[in-house]
């Protein structure tokens, strides 16, 4: 990413990264609990950003910004700011989470499944349904819930989704890579001992048997008018013979389709470089073959493109119980203490 100086709120002039797509984010729900915040940070022009691992300093300017991908599960806070995007001609698209794990009390602190549906059904009405991707993520067993419990939950939330979206998004839930989601499964639920939390992943028989589920899923939604891409997220189970693609979250064809009239835009998706114009205000023809866009920062079997995550770990407040980003639920209320709308960062 390109870099330029910048002025920052105390009057000192510091070096930026200027991504162009900005993920707002994998770490954290910035539309549910941090919107006001994030538009008096795009007034600002800039924003800053901790490094998870060694807690560095990063400052991130919107000057090039062109792009916004939201990841949330409750877009409603946000949808009264999205004008403001549209002024500033900076396109963007959702990645919005749906899940139904009320019984279990997996998400205490989301809102009703009623209520998620109409506010995903607003945001699609608003924008379009093809810029709100729907995703049941992740696919979680336990004791009580089977691949046909899943399968029949993603039924009756699907069903109220037709015509607001053209594609769901899913993973399963990774358990034995993350000690937090481990602990998190045990303390925060009665569902799991220490010895069976591992079992909250799906095995293969079970992962085969729920996507032959929502193939039939699909074929049956098909039939009632209603084409709904499938697709997985940053799994590397082969699910071709499914119909079920490996996705692309931060999906640079995506973009291409979506904004197909911004050509400095699609330049820089084919290239990862800002175009120069001539001296007629033209761009360069966009060269034959397509740069490898591919995010290295991210996971290799993860399909998104080059983008900046602005988001900050131990910041949600919907509290998941799989939640990998949050240490602990105590964490995460320290630091809600800690945040101010009008801070360069998310912990002020």
């Amino acid at each position: 990413m390109d870099k330029e100086l910048i002025i920052i709120d105390s009057g000192e002039q510091i070096e930026a990264t200027t991504p162009v797509i900005i993920s707002a984010s994998r770490s954290t729900d910035i539309p549910a609990f941090y919107a006001k915040w994030f538009f008096n940070r795009l007034a600002k022009g800039y924003c800053a950003w901790y490094n998870p691992f060694n807690q560095q300093k990063m400052y991130i300017s919107f000057e090039r910004c062109r792009v916004i991908v939201f990841w949330t599960k409750n877009p409603a806070p946000i949808i009264p700011y999205l004008p403001e995007l549209d002024k500033r001609g900076i396109h963007y698209y959702f990645q919005v989470t749906l899940n139904d794990y009320v019984k279990e009390g997996f998400e205490p602190n989301v809102p009703s499944v009623e209520e998620r549906v109409e506010t995903f059904k607003k945001l699609s009405s608003i924008i379009g349904k093809e810029k709100v991707i729907w995703r049941f993520d992740p696919l979680i067993i336990t004791p009580n819930i089977g691949p046909r419990d899943l399968l029949t939950r993603i039924w009756h939330v699907g069903n109220q989704l037709k015509g607001y979206t053209d594609k769901l998004v899913f993973s399963f839930v990774d358990v034995k890579a993350y000690r937090k989601v481990q602990n998190n499964l045990v303390k925060e639920t009665m569902l799991f001992t220490k010895e069976d939390v591992e079992n909250a992943e799906a095995n293969h028989a079970q992962r085969i048997e729920i996507v032959e589920g929502l193939k039939k899923i699909r074929e049956a939604w098909h039939k009632e008018g209603w084409d709904v891409e499938m697709a997985t997220c940053a799994e590397d189970i082969d699910l071709e013979a499914y119909g079920i693609e490996h996705n692309r979250c931060i999906d640079g064809e995506l973009m291409k389709r979506l904004f197909a009239d911004d050509k400095e835009l699609v330049y820089y998706l084919h290239t990862l470089k800002w175009p120069e114009k001539d001296m007629f205000g033209e761009i360069p023809p966009i060269p034959n073959k397509t740069k490898n866009v591919k995010d290295t920062g991210q996971r290799k079997i993860c399909g998104c493109m080059v983008s900046k995550d602005i988001g900050m770990y131990n910041t949600c407040r919907h509290f998941c119980v799989y939640c990998y980003a949050n240490t602990s639920k105590e964490v995460v209320l320290r630091n809600k203490d800690k945040h101010s709308d009008d801070s360069e960062s998310i912990i002020g």
